[in-house]
Order: structure tokens, then sequence, then C-alpha cells
């Protein structure tokens, strides 16, 4: 006679669970409540937050889709006042609309850096077709590209070396970053605008930080 194998307590056989003690998935969030810890967050917030983080603040188990919800609401509720609620390449921020910059410049009147065009002209190449080398940069622009020229956009935070190019010599390869799409306020390198835009809504970013 065969024996049988007797069953494991409850406890043994329980899978383990992906919600916390302090987060049953049988409460339903309180939304309105929700609304306003993002919007208190998000105000006081140095740098935009993804909705990965935002949903953290929950007391609920919440989806992405929810979420994504509550923050087009609250973007929509802030769309008479002097500031906005917008999504960028890094997260959802809270900035001053363009057209308060001149009342905020009264406050501080110091002088907002202007770049060469030298530096728009590089900078809109790396954009347009990155990863670039060096060498491109010269090849397309048809002058030499003087290293004060890449430190500056890499100072700034809108440059970075993403690499090498398997070619003699290893030039490094150059890219933008998530802070450049953040500054001109764009989701996507696909948004981005002409020269001459990027040049203005950069000084206008400057002038913001300044």
């Amino acid at each position: 006679m065969s024996e049988q194998a007797e069953p494991l307590p409850p406890s043994e056989t329980a899978a383990p669970s992906d919600v916390s003690p302090d987060m049953s998935p049988d409460v339903l969030p309180d939304l309105d409540q929700l609304k306003r810890v993002l919007e208190t967050a998000l105000l006081t917030a140095t740098e935009p937050l993804p909705a990965a983080e935002l949903k953290k603040l929950s007391d609920a188990p919440i989806d992405n889709r929810q979420i994504e919800s509550l923050l087009e609401e609250l973007a929509q509720s802030w769309q008479d006042r002097g500031v906005e609620l917008g999504r960028v390449a890094s997260g959802w921020r809270f900035r001053a609309r363009p057209e308060m910059q001149p009342y905020l410049d009264r406050l501080n009147p110091q002088k907002t850096p202007r770049y060469s065009r030298a530096v728009l002209e590089t900078l809109a190449i790396i954009a347009y077709h990155q990863p670039v080398t060096r060498g491109d940069i010269e090849e397309i622009r048809g002058v030499a590209v003087s290293s004060q020229v890449l430190k500056t956009l890499e100072t700034r935070g809108w440059v970075e070396v993403v690499g090498t190019r398997d070619t003699p010599g290893k030039p490094e390869l150059f890219a933008t970053t998530s802070q450049l799409l953040d500054d001109l306020n764009l989701r996507a390198l696909q948004e981005l605008p002409s020269l001459q835009e990027i040049g203005a809504l950069l000084e206008q970013d400057s002038a913001a930080q300044a």
C-alpha cells in the first residue's frame, strides 16, 4: 500500500504576495486625496517626476492608466493659471508659463546667457544626426568645431559621450540628453523644433532658471 503525502500547511503552500502589508489589493485608492498628494509632490519637486515614481504616493495599488489620467486632470485644472503642469522627457513637472517670464525677470534681472551660432548649430547637428563624432559635425558644418563649443554643451548637460565609433582612433560619439528635452519642454526627439526655435527656447529656459 503506497503512502500518501501529507498536504503541507497553508503557510507553506501559499504563494508569496507582491503586495506590501500596508497596501491591500482590495483597497481602492482615494483619487481626490491622491490628486492632492500628486500636486503637492510636483509643486515641491526640483526635477521632473516620472509616473513610475508618482505611483509610489498612492496608499492603494494603482495602474499606469489611472495615474496618467489623474495627472491629465491635474494639468487641466491649472489651465487658467500662470503655472502649468506638463510632461517632458524625464517625467511631469510644474513650470511658469512662457508669457509670465517677462514679469518674473523683474524680480531677477540677471542677464541670461546667449549661445553663439556655433554652439546652436553644433547642438542641432548632434540632435538631428546623433550619435555623431566631432569629425561628423565638422563635415556637416564645413568648419572646425572648437573644444570649447563641445565643452559648453557638455557642461550645460545637453550633450554627452555615449560611446566610441569602431574606426581608427576610436572617436567619441556624442548624443543629446534627456536634460535637453526637459529644458526645451519636450517629451521626445521627434518634437525637436528648428534651429532658430531651439535657440529661443534655450535662452528662455536659462532665464527661468537664473
